[in-house]
């Protein structure tokens, strides 16, 4: 009631303006179209055609949807939707002015001079703007903080003189203890212009010289889509200077609006991956399709990527997700992140262990899910190196558990999230992936169940990435310890991994496996570098390296297809599939089961051996070595 109200007396308001502004401009075409006062037959003219001008004008303004545009946010498209609107009744005066016959009756009043129309118009048009603009104008004073008493305005460089850099110039100027000294831009033909009253400074390349000269305190990059060149090199120049870099959020984050674009942020390792961040395209659809309204089973939930995934997952407004995983640390606080992010979330956390196959009947029975994702698993290589049979038991034995499961309760569709670690084995945890892979195929070529494997590289963030380990390095101050000065891996971002995982869940038929077009593998060595720039350190001055040789299963090069697999398109830009391998399925079930009983039994000779006869291309780093002796 109140709403309706307010909104009735602010169109009322904008009536009685706009018809005082209508009522001046055909006043004024008159005065200046006869240098003064008109002669009185004009004079009757104008009192015949005031009201009627003035109410024609009102109503096309309604009917147009005019007075639903906010004054204080008044636009180019506004002043557009407007003149189109006063367009009309100008129109029909001047079809009255040429069309109407001089001998007929009311002629002296229909022919209006056609300078009177174009004045009329053109004040019209002037005056609706400028009174929306000035209401603007006060607005944006009133909501400008006012500087806190004794405190200096910081000083900003805004890189990047664009459509994101304007939205940041506009939002910033209602900030009181701010000050946008200026731009910064790498196309030359703005340098030296002017965009929303400040000027472009310089180049890229001159950053360091526009901050000294104007004694800038920070240097933001206002662009939606920097390369990783720039933000390098901005990194680079802003600790030349000892300035702090800062950059605007994403896009996606301020359409969904989670944030405000000035609330910028650090910049972090991700933005300087070395290649742009992958996002399917055509995802919304067939995630919708694929999940919504749909009971979700995630194991290992309240993992990195798990964690992750029941997020996305419950934006596609499912019926519920069900969170498994046998950390109940990690799954208390799951939940409670997202009984503060979602409203009425419908989780459901669940505390089980993936190797007791009656426990996880019973979560079935009770959930009763459509669409398992499984990503739980051991994937620490060292650790697993030691452990070979708690590896096999865990990531061998509970992918087995679950496929049963899904099997016996007729699920939709299972996703089994691997490693590029699997190709070509150097490790048990990468084996033990490989085997998991040949699981989901051999189920899915019975008929059994709809599913797919996805295979990803290192995912920065996560808790067995090298980066959180970089980090700890640096705030100790050093040193960064890196296996080899030559090493590189694939790296990915948590919510790429994720966008991955769900479409190949959309995707899941016969057992594909998945992968995603990672660009060029990154070398540890420079990501430590610039994770050094990024704490505002010099490498190699205040925090040094150290090289520790490689890790047990380590290998140099991490691969995401193995000889002989194919990559096949798929609807989804950069993602790929590679269609199931014929292996003999009596001879892998007649390893499986000796594989599970020597793991049970705590026979680590014996599980080496079985996952070398298995055909999984396995052959640990030790024997790789002595047969490069061999041949050397």
């Amino acid at each position: 009631m109140d709403q309706g109200f307010s909104l009735f007396t602010r169109r009322s308001e904008q009536f009685i303006v706009d018809g005082g502004v209508f009522a001046c401009s055909l006043a004024a075409a008159y005065v200046v179209r006869f240098e003064g006062l008109p002669p009185w037959p004009e004079i009757e003219q104008f009192f015949v055609w005031l009201p009627l001008l003035v109410a024609c004008r009102l109503l096309f303004n309604e009917t147009r949807a005019v007075y639903r545009l906010i004054w204080r946010f008044v636009c180019m498209a506004d002043a557009m939707a407007i003149g189109k609107s006063l367009a009309v009744p100008t129109l029909v005066l001047l079809l009255f002015r040429l069309f109407w016959p001089a001998h007929l009756a009311l002629a002296r009043w229909a022919r209006l001079p056609l300078s009177v129309i174009a004045l009329e118009f053109f004040f019209s048009f002037c005056g609706s703007l400028s009174v929306r603009a000035l209401h603007r104008l006060l607005y944006e004073r009133r909501q400008r903080k006012a500087p806190t008493p004794g405190r200096r305005s910081k000083r900003l460089v805004l890189y990047g003189a664009g459509r994101a850099g304007m939205m940041v110039l506009r939002e910033l100027k209602s900030d009181g203890d701010v000050e946008v000294v200026g731009f910064v831009d790498d196309d030359p033909e703005k340098i030296g212009t002017v965009v929303l009253g400040k000027k472009v400074l310089g180049g890229g390349e001159s950053l360091v010289d526009v901050v000294r000269e104007f004694k800038a305190d920070e240097t933001v990059i206002a662009m939606a889509t920097a390369s990783r060149q720039t933000l390098n090199r901005v990194l680079t120049q802003c600790k030349e200077i000892a300035v702090p870099a800062k950059i605007i959020p994403s896009m996606q984050e301020i359409v969904e609006d989670k944030v405000k674009i000035s609330q910028f942020r650090d910049l972090r390792i991700e933005d300087l991956l070395g290649r742009d961040s992958v996002h399917p395209t055509g995802l919304g659809e067939e995630a919708q399709e694929a999940y919504q309204a749909k009971r979700i089973l995630v194991t290992g939930g309240a993992g990195s990527i798990g964690s992750e995934l029941v997020r996305q997952l419950l934006t596609l407004k499912p019926e519920s997700v069900a969170i498994l995983d046998k950390d109940e640390n990690s799954v208390y606080e799951l939940e409670q992140d997202l009984l503060l992010r979602f409203s009425c979330p419908s989780i459901k956390p669940i505390i089980r262990d993936l190797r007791h196959r009656k426990q996880l009947d019973w979560i079935f029975c009770e959930f009763n899910p459509h669409v398992v994702f499984h990503a739980a698993a051991h994937k620490h290589v060292p650790l697993m190196e030691k452990h070979p049979c708690e590896a096999v038991l865990n990531n061998v034995c509970g992918t087995m558990n679950v496929l049963q499961a899904c099997c016996r309760f007729g699920i939709e569709r299972f996703v089994f999230i691997s490693t590029d670690k699997a190709v070509n084995p150097t490790n048990i945890m990468g084996a033990t992936k490989r085997v998991g892979e040949r699981l989901v195929q051999a189920y899915a070529r019975d008929g059994l169940i709809r599913s797919a494997c996805v295979r990803f590289g290192n995912v920065m963030g996560s808790r067995g990435s090298v980066l959180p380990l970089f980090q700890r390095q640096i705030a100790a101050g050093g040193p960064i310890t890196i296996t080899h000065p030559e090493i590189v891996r694939f790296f990915m971002t948590i919510p790429e991994a994720v966008q991955l995982v769900l479409c190949a869940g959309s995707l899941a038929e016969h057992g594909e496996v998945f992968v995603l077009d990672m660009g060029s593998p990154r070398k540890i060595l420079d990501l430590a570098h610039q994770m050094v720039l990024l704490f505002g350190l010099e490498p190699g001055k205040d925090i040094q390296f150290s090289v520790t040789g490689l890790r047990p299963g380590e290998k140099m090069n991490e691969e995401l297809v193995a000889p002989g697999e194919k990559l096949c398109h798929t609807r989804f830009a950069k993602l790929f599939m590679i269609r199931p391998d014929g292996h003999d399925s009596q001879i892998f079930t007649d390893n499986m089961t000796k594989l599970v009983h020597a793991a049970e039994n705590d026979d680590r000779e014996a599980v080496y051996r079985i996952l070398r006869q298995m055909e999984l291309g396995f052959k640990p780093m030790a024997e790789r070595d002595h047969q490069q002796v061999l041949v050397a």
